[in-house]
């Protein structure tokens, strides 16, 4: 008989702001899954998210999360308490945010943690206090620069890291992220689109289960340009690119005109959209499922998936807080964990 598959390890949670909903939904995630799947632990102060409510028990290492998941939230302790006040971010806590980062993908890299989620973070708090990344995108890629990639069908995987919004009736990867539009524009370039759609492509195969993906590629001006009249670079770098995506082997449609891209019908006919800026890719993304959309990270050796929303801290400590995107985020990573670990 074949050897029995080792149980999954399980996935680490970062703290995010903690003067936000992070703890909260937190709580809530475990009381939602911790009958079920997915086991996760938090990397967090424990005195924390028991005077949220949640039934703690502190552990040393990952190994140990799962066998008290059912009965207790499974915490792994910061260095230091976390004096948080609800409501408000303070710089002064910016060192234990990162610290759980840190943790949580040390973990995941040597595979205590079968991925990391990552609860939402206040950036002009992290950044005020030294932060030197746009957001949790970047900062990953950094911190997971020196890993081996995992390997595809034709060798290994490219690197990221790009952003996907992955929801239930739509996936979008904006080619551009954290930086003004102005600057999108006058970045964007052929090999930043074919990279995007590569690393969707891959994702879409090896963590998603789709055997053939298909890509469409969104114009950047309206109406894909007009045949120039409103604009030169769809057909001056975004044609070429979707030409270079084809000829890789990958099943790209584009430049496609945004405005009619994200109906019912249209969605049908792909898997993921790339799109070449933040909010082109978001606000369809937000609009059709704000609460269950979960933004993934492409092309890391681990796999990072988190809630699709802010800290919230106009909301935070009043129990008006959803935790619907981080249980769809810690489902996903799961899923995600499940598939690396079948190829």
């Amino acid at each position: 008989m074949p050897a029995a598959r080792a149980a999954p390890a399980p996935l680490a949670l970062t703290m995010g702001e903690p003067g936000g909903v992070g703890g909260e939904i937190t709580v809530a995630a475990w009381r939602a899954l911790r009958r079920g799947d997915p086991c996760f632990y938090a990397v967090d102060d424990p005195a924390r998210l028991e005077a949220l409510g949640a039934p703690v028990t502190q552990i040393a290492e990952p190994a140990e999360a799962c066998a008290a998941f059912s009965e207790r939230l499974p915490v792994l302790p910061l260095s230091e308490p976390v004096a948080a006040r609800t409501g408000a971010a303070d710089p002064t806590l910016a060192p234990l945010v990162i610290e759980s980062i840190r943790r949580a993908v040390a973990d995941a890299l040597v595979g205590a943690a079968s991925g990391v989620v990552t609860n939402p973070i206040q950036k002009a708090s992290l950044i005020s206090a030294g932060f030197a990344f746009p957001g949790h995108t970047e900062f990953l890629g950094v911190l997971t620069k020196d890993a081996t990639m995992p390997r595809g069908p034709v060798g290994e995987r490219l690197r990221g890291p790009a952003m996907m919004l992955a929801g239930p009736a739509l996936r979008t990867v904006p080619v551009t992220i954290h930086v003004p539009l102005a600057e999108a524009v006058r970045t964007l370039n052929v090999e930043a689109i074919v990279r995007a759609g590569t690393l969707a492509a891959e994702a879409l195969a090896h963590d998603f289960g789709i055997e053939r993906p298909r890509l469409a590629v969104a114009g950047l001006n309206p109406h894909a340009g007009e045949g120039g009249a409103l604009g030169d670079e769809d057909a001056r770098i975004v044609a070429p690119a979707v030409e270079a995506l084809r000829a890789a082997g990958i099943d790209a449609a584009g430049p496609l005109p945004a405005d009619t891209m994200f109906h019912d019908d249209a969605r049908a006919r792909y898997d993921a959209a790339i799109c070449m800026y933040h909010d082109q890719a978001l606000i369809p993304a937000k609009t059709l499922a704000f609460h269950e959309t979960v933004n993934v990270t492409l092309g890391l050796p681990i796999i990072r998936t988190s809630p699709d929303h802010g800290t919230a801290l106009g909301i935070a400590g009043k129990g008006l807080a959803r935790a619907d995107s981080l249980i769809a985020a810690l489902r996903l990573a799961a899923a995600m964990a499940e598939r690396r670990s079948a190829l």
